[in-house]
């Protein structure tokens, strides 16, 4: 029996009090079309859950505080299923036995003729981001018959070790915080919905997010929420962020391995400003990503989310190969649950940022979402602007308006006036198409502006073509 760690000790609290949902449900999803060996892909489950322990443990209270116990393992269930996606919800949906376990389940079920899918949901006590990549390459290396090194660490032993890891900085940690509180934020047309999690909605988008020297794609994405924010009226925005406490004896290790951590930028200048500030001030944070807020500063109540708006960003390695077989991971399964106001999930591909902006269903509509995601995506497309000014357009058609007008030299379009009455032609329509991309992120065909030669034709194509994100 060992102390649940801190991140732990805090989801703990908040599935006690009732105020999780499924917040913490972490579904995972591989598709396979080919001749799959069933039998070879159960034992991998198998092999997996043998490795990695902490999947076979659960968090119980002892004498008033959480510790991690041996709980019920894992089963691997097979089955047959005819819609997928009705298994992927009922799965995700099912709720867990925390003081007893199990903390995650595999569900291999047949759908068709060589086509399988695998449906993984671990409870977020033992499982992480990163733990989703270790997972499936993991998986993938015990059905391709190849073997795994040794972990170098239990996550109870870095359970253990990071109490004298914290202990170690909380006086420095204090002093950092004190002075940086947590401040409210306002978004138009979503309104918070209390402490613990709710019932939430999905709204995604892709942006092709230019590369500045010096600042991540990570930092400038960060920047460009910061600035979105200010713009929204809010002086000095704070995003909650979760940030990795993984050390290098755990690089390999499935569990969870996250702080959420508030973060405050001035926001001033340009974006790219704002972004080489934060570049700056995450470095001093990082000194402190371990050691959790609500240890540093008082009074902190227990909650899903430090912040209104909250941020997590993963890089997207390539996809592990599972012999004979042709594989399409969903990385991204919703869990039908927001912690905040509204949650970020940004996903770094190599065709682009795909954002999965997670909304409360009785917060904001959809409407609302889209209109704060077409203003974000405008900045995260010009670095350069001023993070003073309002949003370059309130609204895609209107982003798409005025790029017409540019190129067209008129002053009032119309949604539904053609193009080519306007005095456009395939010259006008490539430099069209050529300032949405730089501006706005979206590739438009040149068939869509001959098909439907309106804005309103045109902006009905892109949200028809929006890809889901896997």
């Amino acid at each position: 029996m060992t102390e649940a760690s801190f991140a732990q000790t805090g989801m703990w609290i908040t599935e006690r009090m009732g105020r999780a949902r499924t917040a913490y449900h972490m579904p995972l999803v591989i598709d396979f079309e080919g001749p799959l060996d069933a039998c070879a892909l159960a034992q991998a489950c198998e092999a997996v859950i043998r490795r990695h322990a902490v999947l076979s443990s659960a968090v119980a209270e002892d004498d008033g505080l959480p510790v991690m116990v041996r709980g019920e393992r894992p089963a691997v269930r097979q089955t047959i299923a005819a819609d997928l996606a009705e298994l992927v919800r009922e799965e995700t949906l099912r709720p867990f036995d925390v003081e007893n376990g199990p903390l995650a389940r595999f569900t291999l079920a047949k759908l068709g003729l060589e086509r399988y899918a695998l449906v993984f949901v671990a409870h977020h006590l033992v499982f992480d981001g990163e733990s989703k990549d270790i997972l499936v390459r993991d998986l993938a290396d015990f059905y391709n018959g190849e073997s795994r090194p040794r972990l170098a660490m239990s996550y109870a032993s870095f359970a253990e070790g990071e109490r004298e890891r914290v202990g170690n900085d909380l006086a420095d940690a204090k002093a950092y915080w004190s002075p940086r509180p947590v401040t409210e934020t306002t978004l138009p047309g979503l309104k918070a919905t209390g402490l613990g999690a709710a019932e939430g909605s999905v709204y995604t988008f892709r942006a092709l997010m230019p590369d500045l020297p010096d600042v991540s794609r990570f930092e400038l994405f960060l920047a460009s929420v910061h600035t979105l924010l200010h713009r929204y009226g809010n002086a000095t925005p704070t995003v909650a962020v979760d940030l990795s406490t993984r050390i290098p004896d755990v690089r390999d290790n499935i569990g969870l391995f996250v702080n959420e951590l508030p973060v405050s930028a001035a926001v001033e200048g340009t974006v790219a400003d704002v972004a080489r500030t934060l570049h700056r001030d995450l470095r001093e944070l990082y000194r402190f990503r371990h050691v959790p807020y609500a240890r540093a500063v008082r009074g902190v109540r227990p909650r899903t989310a430090l912040a209104q708006v909250s941020v997590s960003y993963r890089k997207r390695r390539p996809d592990p190969v599972f012999a004979d077989v042709k594989t399409t991971i969903d990385w991204a399964v919703f869990n039908h649950s927001v912690r905040s106001v509204l949650h970020l999930q940004a996903v770094d591909h190599p065709d682009g940022l795909y954002v999965i902006m997670q909304y409360g269903a009785g917060s904001g509509t959809e409407t609302d979402v889209a209109r704060i995601a077409e203003d974000l995506l405008t900045i995260m497309n010009n670095p350069e602007a001023p993070v003073d000014g309002t949003p370059q357009a309130t609204g895609l058609d209107d982003a798409i308006r005025e790029i017409w007008q540019e190129v067209l030299g008129i002053d009032e379009i119309g949604d539904d006036e053609d193009l080519f009455d306007l005095g456009g032609h395939s010259l006008t329509i490539t430099q069209i198409i050529a300032r949405m991309r730089k501006r706005l992120g979206v590739e438009v065909p040149l068939d869509v502006f001959f098909d439907t030669p309106t804005i309103a034709g045109v902006v009905e194509a892109i949200r028809e073509a929006e890809p889901a994100v896997r």
